[in-house]
């Protein structure tokens, strides 16, 4: 029943708003190219789809690229932070100074540095999801019971048995909890650097459909490929909560 109440309900509130959405642009006789009717972003997405899928594809396979290399990255670096205080203290500034920094300002450069624009794109993109992951593992590396800790010591336990079997399991509610933020920044710092590339051919993502809508005054097909990265967010946010209960389902407490 819960399960069902979970799924059905935002179905429920986005057919409500979808419906009055629709009544109010024919009621109001709304122009298309200032707000579309559903139907108008539904027939665009239908009529476009070859370009606009296209277009998604790359989008994600950035946004993957990006999240594996902020997964693995972060990971490593948190558990370079937990060894030793000095370390953390000296280093753990540059990991807050790469989330304070706009995305926007530094990737242009980026893209001039980086000559692959694959590359760049996936560099921009880990960049803005890193951090999450390095704060949440961080935390949950040191999040553990004293007690435990004392008696690993106590065994003469070495730094890898206290890292792997002691620090590790009690941080993955933690990890999965910046992975599922980390995801959604991937997506965004796809798409804001895409913008910032506003690179044409066939390799193009859809911030630079976006751009070329909006200078078409293609409206319909503007919020076609706003739906879609929405849905891709989702989507991605979905399927790392599912990984999470998939991982930690059974054994732990943070379940």
């Amino acid at each position: 029943m819960n399960a069902w109440l979970r799924l059905g309900a935002p179905v429920v509130v986005a057919l409500i708003v979808i419906g009055l959405w629709q009544a109010l642009v024919r009621a109001f006789d709304v122009p298309i190219y200032l707000v579309p009717a559903p139907t108008d972003v539904a027939q665009a997405l239908a009529r476009d789809w070859d370009l606009l899928s296209g277009s998604l594809w790359v989008t994600l396979e950035i946004t993957g690229l990006a999240l594996l290399a902020a997964t693995v990255l972060g990971v490593l670096l948190a558990f370079l932070f937990v060894q030793s205080r000095v370390i953390e203290a000296s280093l753990f500034p540059y990991a807050v100074l790469l989330q304070v920094t706009p995305i926007v300002a530094v990737a242009p450069l980026i893209i001039i540095w980086v000559r692959h624009t694959l590359v760049a794109l996936t560099l921009c993109a880990t960049i803005v999801a890193i951090f999450p992951i390095i704060s949440n593992t961080v935390l949950g590396l040191r999040s553990i019971d004293p007690g435990l800790l004392d008696f690993f010591r106590l065994k003469r336990a070495s730094r890898w048995q206290i890292l792997w079997r002691l620090r590790l399991p009690s941080a993955l509610p933690a990890f999965f909890g910046g992975l599922r933020i980390a995801c959604g920044l991937a997506l965004i710092g796809a798409v804001v650097a895409e913008f910032v590339a506003g690179t044409g051919g066939s390799q193009t993502g859809l911030a630079y459909q976006i751009l070329q809508a909006g200078y078409q005054i293609n409206i319909p097909r503007l919020f076609a490929a706003l739906l879609l990265i929405t849905v891709a967010g989702v989507v991605l946010f979905a399927a790392m909560t599912l990984l999470s209960r998939v991982v930690l389902r059974g054994w732990h407490e943070m379940r």
